[in-house]
């Protein structure tokens, strides 16, 4: 199998790779078709996903069986301010590879995110519930599921949330930096929502290329918190002495509106190809046990 990655110096686009590299993820290993794919990584200085002519261009020379778009502007803040960057890279993007994908019958798997919906729900958002995004990010990731799913006949989009890894920047290295250097930190206990570790994220995408189950997926590790609880255990399993204190969102304001509720289910992975993900707990220990290695 021929698999191209988009965003391949990404957190996710670099689990992806590597988990095909060594020939396994943490939770298991991967097919022995998977192991032996060739795999093409672009970041933007190399492929422009906005750019529809040189995207049509280097997937019909390369002919991948499936494109990972990996590839995102997910800068929240910076989405509100510059609108038309958002709308570039998390609209456009999309459905440039949807429109070459579907020229050459290649799968695509569109990551998207929890930010499609609102806070008006207490109770876990499946596949099936409506999406009302109401930050700029949000509504531009939508829009990019929609042409995904009107230009591209065999398409996976997959929504995940709180995503970290091991390469750029998240929010357990945040945590992890500043409980080195303050006393205490000070983090949101309104918001409510599912850590999902990468390696885990990519285990699952790579199941899922395999097949033709093609549709809407939402993958997170399972269980839900608070930023304010996951900031607790990061500390706690990096054996830092700093105190994590409770405050709500209208104490930390942000250029973009954030959902206080976005807890997502993975009801179509347990009904298609099996839900392997992690308790969050579990998977965030994982993580900074293998920091420490």
């Amino acid at each position: 199998m021929k698999i191209l990655i988009t965003g391949a110096k990404g957190q996710l686009g670099r689990e992806i790779t590597e988990i095909i590299k060594i020939g396994r993820a943490d939770i298991g290993e991967i097919s022995e078709s998977i192991k032996v794919s060739e795999v093409i990584g672009f970041d933007v200085d190399r492929l422009d996903i906005t750019n529809l002519v040189k995207v049509k261009e280097v997937l019909s020379y390369l002919k991948p069986e499936v494109v990972i778009n990996c590839a995102a502007a997910t800068n929240v803040d910076r989405c509100e301010i510059d609108e038309d960057f958002a709308f570039r890279v998390n609209s456009i993007g999309p459905r440039n590879l949807a429109i070459a994908c579907d020229s050459i019958g290649a799968k695509l798997v569109q990551v998207s995110t929890d930010y499609v919906f609102n806070e008006n729900t207490h109770k876990p958002l499946k596949e099936y519930d409506l999406a009302a995004p109401s930050s700029v990010y949000g509504k531009t990731k939508f829009l990019g599921e929609q042409y995904v799913q009107l230009l591209c006949s065999n398409h996976f989009i997959v929504r995940t949330a709180w995503l970290y890894g091991y390469v750029g920047s998240n929010f357990v290295y945040t945590i992890m930096k500043l409980s080195k250097e303050k006393n205490y930190i000070n983090v949101v206990n309104d918001q409510m929502g599912n850590p999902t570790y990468a390696n885990d994220l990519a285990y699952h995408i790579l199941k899922l290329i395999e097949t033709e189950d093609y549709g809407i997926y939402h993958c997170t590790n399972n269980g839900e918190c608070t930023w304010y609880e996951f900031a607790k255990r990061i500390v706690k399993l990096s054996g830092e002495e700093c105190e994590v204190r409770p405050c709500t969102s209208e104490e930390y304001k942000t250029q973009a509106k954030r959902p206080k509720y976005s807890s997502l289910d993975n009801a179509m992975l347990r009904n298609t190809v099996g839900d392997e993900m992690r308790d969050w707990k579990d998977a965030i220990e994982a993580f900074i046990s293998k920091l420490g290695k």
